[in-house]
């Protein structure tokens, strides 16, 4: 099994590249057999910019942009999906959500037909997502951000094209105390990746 890890983040020293590797070990741990691919979207120079070629892609009518095009590859290479970014005002990180926004296009993510019904084509691809928080679970429950999270990123991305958010965790470091804490946490994560149910998302905290 081959676990594609995304994660966005500008400093390769940060905690949340530290985390993107060690779900990686944990994956590599649950099965020797088991292999992860982490792609670095800040060094891998990813345009995040949603122009005039991505509106013809979006819209069937120009060709899928070459970069794209090898993101969507990597895509349907794995059989698991896994995000890891840190929370920037309430959300993921802009270069996380161009990623998506250029990759997951009408066509390939979804398809939308002439009668106005819309077909999810990746009802195959698990996904895990996994954010870094800095604000603690008091802050995070006494402003809904624990549903505003499912709502916009579980269910209004992942949902729409069909496919299965399995787990939906954020590391509160307030809780986490320690850089230690939270990378044990993102290695237990690692581990149980090809080894959940299927089913409805659930937001943990740790």
């Amino acid at each position: 099994m081959h676990a594609l890890i995304v994660v966005s983040h500008p400093l390769g020293s940060s905690l949340t590249h530290g985390a993107a590797a060690a779900v990686a070990q944990g994956i590599a741990e649950s099965n020797p057999a088991h292999t992860a691919e982490i792609v670095d979207l800040t060094r891998e120079g990813f345009d995040p910019v949603f122009t005039a070629a991505d509106i013809a892609a979006f819209q069937r009518i120009g060709e899928i942009p070459p970069d794209v095009a090898a993101e969507q590859a990597r895509i349907a290479r794995a059989d698991a999906l896994v995000l890891v970014f840190p929370v920037y005002w309430w959300t993921m990180p802009a270069l996380l959500k161009g990623w998506i926004d250029r990759v997951f296009i009408n066509g390939w993510a979804y398809e939308e037909s002439e009668d106005g019904k819309t077909v999810k084509k990746l009802g195959h691809l698990p996904v895990h997502l996994l954010a870094l928080a800095a604000a603690g679970q008091g802050t995070w429950e006494r402003h809904g951000f624990s549903e505003a999270f499912k709502t916009q990123i579980a269910h209004g991305i992942f949902d729409y094209c069909g496919a299965t958010v399995v787990t939906s965790d954020v590391l509160l470091m307030p809780e986490l105390k320690t850089p230690e804490a939270c990378l044990e946490a993102a290695r237990h994560i690692g581990r149980a990746v090809f080894n959940q149910a299927s089913g409805a998302a659930s937001l943990r905290h740790h």
